[in-house]
């Protein structure tokens, strides 16, 4: 058993930085207040009197922060006037990660999340700042099971072995990373966050100048606001692909006998690990830019987490690969899931009216409304209503399945096409469905689920042919026979 220890000195500033943006946004509209009234005085007074107040309380929160590795399990103790005691034990840990940002590369830090097996963010934990030796001794002591070595000195057993042996892993080359931002859509978020931004920036603007720019913008030929619309776009795009290699620079996938172990980052290095026990289907997701060039993004669903996760639902396996080589990455990585081009059991031609109808039934009340009300208008819903037409008809021709062996094989598309690999156990629920009109032309909708980092994701093959439904039905109801 270690002594209790306590985070690095460097967790305090931590600490202050994330109270501080926790809480700007709720101390803006005051500030923006007092200055409308000139109350600089209280701005100033309230800003030493806040930060005096984080600053204490962090310094504070980090001499009452303790952590004790034991053999088979860690203890947490916390709190300054409540004291929280947590007891982690080894069995209940999934996954033990590992990350940098650019202080702790600096100073020789890492940041350890553990996650367990629960739900329940409260029962997980997170050491802000541990030296990286600290840090790789919690991830081999709490991952591996210990055994004695040579003179008696305490080691991991697994961790040995996997020095020993050579495992499969592969890695993204710089080029294919900036391939990967130019197709991804990184594009669309940073155009969000830039209005975003400046719909927050605008009213600090002095309305002199944000008229006197208005007035200079819309005098403007219409070929140079073409000009500076084109160069807008093409600078976020810019920092699209930027973003995309500051976040997977490095990126490297490496299989071990238990589990998928993931590191990447320029600024920030991280190093993940996913339980393949805890993996409950795989995604390959086709953009519609990449689609055509034969690219694809590869992700997995993960069972549990935390709820109160803000990530993504799913995990990123691989940034950007070419269509043709999933199989082979697949065997290489994971060949406990078995992928091949094969052919799809599409949807029957009776079944693209009900995708006409369900895309394009709003644009079309939208077109009767603005044609009654605001008929100069009309265009822009009957441009809609096109490329609703458009979507379905691509929907239509997308959307299949497949069974081979313990494998459920399901193409599906909203906007981008997602083909999912999921195996028979993994399926929770099983659903079919049948209203009248389905009933008299021999089809139905088929409804199943996995778990994921949530409550689950479902997955939903609408109008397949009645006989295709009752296909999959036997399939998932017969256990005994896969």
């Amino acid at each position: 058993m270690s002594e209790p220890k306590r985070l690095h000195p460097v967790a305090m500033i931590f600490s202050v930085i994330k109270s501080i943006r926790q809480s700007v946004f709720g101390l803006l509209p005051m500030i923006i207040l007092a200055v409308g009234n000139n109350a600089w005085l209280y701005i100033v007074i309230g800003v030493i009197v806040f930060s005096a107040f984080i600053i204490i309380g962090s310094v504070l929160s980090w001499l009452r922060y303790t952590y004790q590795l034991e053999e088979d399990q860690i203890k947490i103790e916390q709190g300054i006037l409540i004291r929280k005691k947590r007891t982690i034990s080894k069995h209940r840990i999934q996954s033990i990660d590992l990350s940098q940002n650019i202080l702790h590369r600096i100073l020789g830090l890492t940041k350890v999340q553990i996650e367990t097996a629960g739900s329940d963010q409260n029962i997980d934990a997170s050491l802000h700042a541990v030296t990286m030796e600290e840090g790789k001794k919690l991830h081999d002591q709490l991952k591996y099971k210990k055994k004695t070595v040579g003179n008696g000195v305490s080691g991991s057993k697994d961790s040995l072995e996997e020095k020993e042996k050579e495992y499969p892993s592969e890695s993204i080359t710089p080029k294919a990373l900036f391939l990967a931002g130019s197709t991804s859509g990184a594009f669309g978020v940073i155009l969000g966050l830039f209005g975003l931004a400046f719909s927050q920036v605008e009213s600090f603007i002095p309305d002199q100048f944000y008229n006197q720019a208005s007035s200079w913008l819309f005098a403007q030929a219409l070929q140079v606001l073409i000009m500076l619309a084109i160069i807008t776009l093409i600078i976020l795009w810019g920092l699209g692909i930027i973003a995309t290699i500051v976040q997977h620079w490095n990126f490297k996938i490496t299989r071990y006998e238990k589990e998928l172990f993931i590191t990447r980052g320029l600024l920030e290095k991280k190093q993940s690990t996913i339980p393949l026990k805890r993996i409950q289907a795989i995604g390959i997701k086709e953009s519609i830019i990449r689609q055509p060039l034969g690219l694809a993004t590869l992700y997995v669903e993960i069972a549990s987490g935390e709820v109160g996760d803000k990530t993504q639902t799913n995990t990123l396996l691989y940034p950007l690969i070419k269509k043709q080589q999933v199989e082979e990455f697949l065997t290489k990585l994971l060949p406990e899931y078995n992928y091949k081009q094969m052919d799809w059991i599409k949807l029957p031609k009776r079944a693209l009216p009900y995708y006409l109808f369900r895309n394009m039934i709003l644009p079309f009340l939208a077109t009767i409304g603005t044609f009654f009300f605001l008929r100069e208008w009309i265009i822009i819903p009957i441009v809609v209503i096109l490329l609703a037409g458009i979507l379905s008809i691509f929907q239509f021709h997308t959307i299949g399945y497949r069974i081979d062996g313990e494998h459920l094989f399901i193409q599906d598309r909203l906007f981008s096409r997602d083909t999912i690999i999921v195996k028979h156990k993994r399926l929770q629920s099983f659903q079919k469905k049948q209203h009248i009109l389905h009933r008299k032309q021999q089809l139905a909708t088929v409804d199943t689920a996995i778990l994921n980092k949530y409550v689950g994701r479902h997955f939903v093959l609408r109008e397949l042919e009645l006989k295709d439904v009752d296909k999959i039905a036997d399939w998932y109801s017969y256990r005994d026979k896969l």
